[in-house]
């Protein structure tokens, strides 16, 4: 039996008042000790992962509208950009850098809630093999690495389902109307016109392709990044362990190893499974680009249609300015992420 001490304050006399403690109360207010820094946690990753997310949009904006233009290209017409700079030239001479950041406010709430969920479904997934499969005291500061590979992986599963609505409406505004016109339709019409068309499941065109690029990508991504900063602990750092970033006993890396390893995990995070992003944009920007002349194609047909026309480079077409855009913004936001955890208590 133990013993805690309770002082009320009772007109502006301090009387200390001792109570019994049984066994099972102290294991009751553990436990909700537990879930209150749990969901503290959750919180903190919601909103420091939105900012981050934020603001690494707003960087490499203007390259993602690079990128969907030249993934987006028919290709039963003369392709109307033959790279990326000619497209960059393209549309800063025709709309300016507005006409780049074009439909930016559906990414930059879509970037809040991609980031966002990645780090809370990354932490909820660790959270889950601890309890699970990894529930030994050895593993209660961490976890190895193919365990964090695969919590990646989940996050990024459960993100596509939230992601898939934004980037449809997002990849339309981002593509011109038409092969004369620099000027592309504005959020509302595109859901009305979704709607309309196709029913609130119309807005998940494309998921396939998200969840691969997700899935995939988000195991990369994190894999990546802690597999970089496990790098630098054990080559740079003064201490004795060498512990991921998920370590509750790690001390935090420089801000310098934090960005190299974040635009590592960025890159790899875009280019291995850059294919399914491409499958997806062309799905998604069909109906405006009139690909299809109004009828929907699956994902494995658009796919094998891309591969019989244009081979390996049409499934990559965009990836050098994607990958580049991709490391600094990646290296922003898990510096970003890492330091306001860091420094917020």
């Amino acid at each position: 039996m133990a013993d805690i001490q309770i002082v009320p304050m009772a007109e502006s006399v301090k009387r200390e008042i001792t109570l019994p403690l049984e066994k099972g109360d102290l294991s009751t207010s553990q436990n909700m000790l537990a879930k209150e820094s749990q969901s503290v946690e959750a919180f903190k990753d919601v909103i420091f992962g939105s900012i981050a997310g934020i603001i690494g949009k707003t960087i490499e904006y203007p390259f993602d509208t690079i990128k969907v233009r030249l993934q987006s290209q028919p290709e039963t017409l003369p392709l109307r950009y033959t790279g990326p700079s000619d497209c960059f030239r393209q549309s800063l001479g025709e709309e300016g850098l507005r006409g780049l950041y074009r439909g930016v406010s559906a990414p930059l709430f879509g970037a809040a809630i991609e980031t966002s969920s990645l780090f809370f479904s990354y932490r909820l997934a660790q959270t889950a093999l601890r309890a699970t499969t990894y529930s030994s005291e050895e593993f209660n500061t961490g976890l190895p690495l193919r365990a964090l590979i695969a919590c990646g992986a989940m996050s990024g599963a459960f993100t596509s389902l939230l992601l898939t609505p934004i980037e449809l409406v997002k990849c339309q505004m981002q593509i011109p109307l038409s092969t004369n016109s620099y000027r592309g339709a504005n959020a509302a019409s595109i859901i009305a016109s979704v709607y309309r068309k196709h029913g609130i499941l119309g807005f998940w065109h494309g998921q396939l392709g998200t969840l691969i690029r997700e899935t995939g990508g988000s195991a990369a991504w994190f894999g990546t990044y802690e597999s970089v900063t496990l790098f630098f602990r054990r080559h740079f750092s003064s201490s004795s362990t060498h512990m991921l970033s998920t370590d509750t006993s790690a001390v935090p890396l420089p801000v310098w190893q934090q960005m190299i390893a974040g635009a590592v995990a960025g890159v790899s995070y875009n280019f291995v499974f850059y294919p399914a992003d491409t499958i997806k944009s062309r799905m998604q920007t069909e109906e405006v680009s009139d690909i299809s002349k109004g009828q929907r194609k699956a994902f494995w047909a658009v796919g094998k249609a891309l591969w019989a026309q244009q081979g390996i480079r049409g499934l990559y077409r965009g990836c050098g300015i994607t990958v580049a855009r991709a490391a600094p913004s990646s290296a922003i936001i898990f510096a970003i992420y890492e330091g306001l955890r860091n420094r917020v208590p």
